[in-house]
């Protein structure tokens, strides 16, 4: 039986690398009015595949009709601006910045980190947990060793961004630094940033086009 009130969920198509952060947020502040559904976090070693699956699950939510809003859980993440375009075109905002690393530690301490060590391979809880998989074995390093050199020849750093305080997790990017040939540093961000941008978003963001 239709009530003819408007929808109030919230959807959040995000990145498969922020699932466990988006859900938390999502518990945190929605009242279980956020949902989260994330793409698979593979795609960011073919960022350029990134646009039209969101496209495409934009679109998919828009038929249903359930969704107030309908938000874009990535930054940039190396689409050059073809997911800004994408954003536009939909009727639909995205999370502000370039990339996750940018959004967690947040553009200042970012740029500080940047400015101070421009070779810093950044990792996340989620880079961290699933090392092998995207890193070792995504980039083929696992199978030709030879290739270590060619990625990461030029880096002198890790930096683990972390979004929990785990001592499981601290040591595990410490193993991932050395895996790599270099030095590990750690710096506690949290997911603060992370909930300041969906809590706006949903609250302030008109309802998607339909």
């Amino acid at each position: 039986m239709t009530t003819g009130k408007p929808p109030s969920r919230v959807l959040v198509i995000g990145c498969g690398a922020l699932v466990r952060e988006l859900q938390e947020v999502a518990n945190r502040n929605g009242g279980g009015h956020i949902e989260v559904e994330c793409l698979p976090a593979i795609m960011h070693n073919r960022p350029e595949q990134i646009p039209e699956a969101v496209r495409r699950r934009v679109r998919a939510a828009k038929a249903t009709g359930a969704f107030r809003t309908i938000l874009v859980g990535y930054m940039d993440c190396g689409t050059g601006g073809l997911l800004d375009r994408l954003c536009s075109e939909e009727g639909v905002e995205r999370l502000d910045g370039a990339h996750c690393y940018e959004m967690y530690a947040g553009p200042d301490v970012f740029a500080g980190l940047q400015d101070a060590e421009p070779g810093t391979f950044y990792l996340t809880d989620y880079l961290v947990r699933h090392f092998d998989r995207l890193i070792m074995k995504g980039l083929g390093i696992s199978e030709h060793p030879e290739l270590l050199e060619m990625y990461f020849g030029n880096y002198t750093r890790v930096v683990h961004l972390a979004q929990t305080d785990d001592d499981r997790l601290a040591r595990a990017a410490e193993q991932a630094a050395a895996r790599l040939g270099l030095r590990c540093e750690r710096i506690l961000t949290g997911i603060g940033g992370l909930q300041r941008q969906v809590v706006k978003l949903a609250g302030g963001a008109g309802a998607a086009a339909a």
